[in-house]
């Protein structure tokens, strides 16, 4: 095997390495205190986004925070530098996502959701 072609091979594999260490190493970094996200369950009649269909995939941290006996999520620690929140999943992405879809069921940092009949509404918070 020629030298370029061997190097190549090589500059290739590290590459790879480098990006499945990428995809997979920010999930197991974490700094300072936990962002939780809570679900208060609140009287109201104004506008609420619908969750009663979500997945737990896809809103893992609404999910809990609703199923908790405390309204409380999974803890959510940032990664040093800001790196982990470009390659995971957020707390903050959640309410981002919810407020998106309906921007009438957004009161200041938080949103309000209907589930089962109930309104809660749902922030993100660190203790």
């Amino acid at each position: 095997m020629r030298r370029v072609t061997r190097n190549l091979l090589i500059a290739i594999a590290l590459v790879v390495v480098a990006l499945l260490a990428l995809g997979a190493l920010p999930s197991y970094l974490g700094s300072g205190d936990p962002y939780y996200l809570t679900a208060e369950p609140i009287e109201t009649n104004e506008t609420a986004a619908d969750v009663n269909n979500v997945s737990d995939r896809r809103y893992p941290f609404l999910t809990s925070a609703l199923a908790s006996d405390d309204g409380r999520s999974e803890g959510y620690q940032t990664g040093p530098y800001g790196v982990k929140k470009w390659f995971t999943h957020t707390p903050f992405d959640e309410v981002d996502a919810l407020t998106r879809q309906v921007p009438e069921a957004a009161t200041g940092d938080g949103v309000r959701v209907r589930r089962d009949g109930r309104v809660y509404y749902v922030e993100v918070v660190r203790p």
